[in-house]
């Protein structure tokens, strides 16, 4: 009798480990400045917060912050595959271009540094959101509305999951902004929080 009743207890721990695995969502964030933290601490970034948030109310998703100030696409291809071996995400997704497009780099290049992106974590087996990123006019309307277009045609041909841009009612807020004008400030990273918390159960729903 309690061999088997040792046998049931074993049984059920290896079935509740194997749910637990299945309903935990591990999200791989390949990003920039706006969701490294530029200019505050890393606890009150919007990252940490949501994650402290997940925490908090025990929602089984675990967000792995690979963003970096000042990477661009080109760079994220260099070390994608390790950031996929490594971490094993079942999604990825991808907040970046903003630094492409701010120093004017073409279109048609950043389109395919994207579409490699998205492929090579599928490929990898992973979910992936592509955040439509939105710059600054400084380049002109023409170049701004190619910008903007890329998201949505790579979305398109990838079949990756389109999320808007967490900075779009924000960046025209002055007391939302760094001084720079560029980057949310610390009052900004509540918003960005409940924003991305709404957008990725939205994701994670599809």
């Amino acid at each position: 009798m309690t061999r088997y009743f040792l046998k049931f207890i074993i049984i059920l721990i290896l079935t509740n480990l194997s749910f637990t695995s299945v309903a935990n969502d591990k999200i791989l964030l390949i990003g920039d400045s706006l969701s490294a933290g530029y200019g505050l601490e890393q606890a009150q970034a919007w990252v940490h917060l949501l994650q402290n948030k997940y925490s908090d109310d025990n929602t089984p998703i675990t967000i792995i912050n690979t963003a970096i100030s000042g990477q661009t696409t080109d760079n994220a291809l260099l070390k994608i595959d390790t950031w996929l071996k490594t971490h094993q995400p079942s999604h990825v997704l991808i907040e970046l271009g903003g630094n492409d497009g701010i120093r004017g780099f073409p279109v048609k290049l950043l389109q395919k540094h994207l579409s490699l992106l998205v492929t090579k974590s599928q490929q990898h087996g992973a979910k992936v959101a592509l955040m439509e990123i939105q710059i600054p006019p400084n380049l002109g309307p023409r170049y701004l509305q190619m910008f903007t277009d890329s998201y949505n045609k790579v979305s398109k041909q990838t079949g990756a999951y389109l999320m808007p841009f967490f900075m779009e009612g924000i960046a025209i807020d002055s007391s939302l902004m760094l001084n720079d004008n560029l980057h949310p400030n610390v009052k900004a990273q509540p918003i960005i929080r409940d924003f991305m918390d709404k957008e990725i159960a939205k994701w994670l729903q599809q």
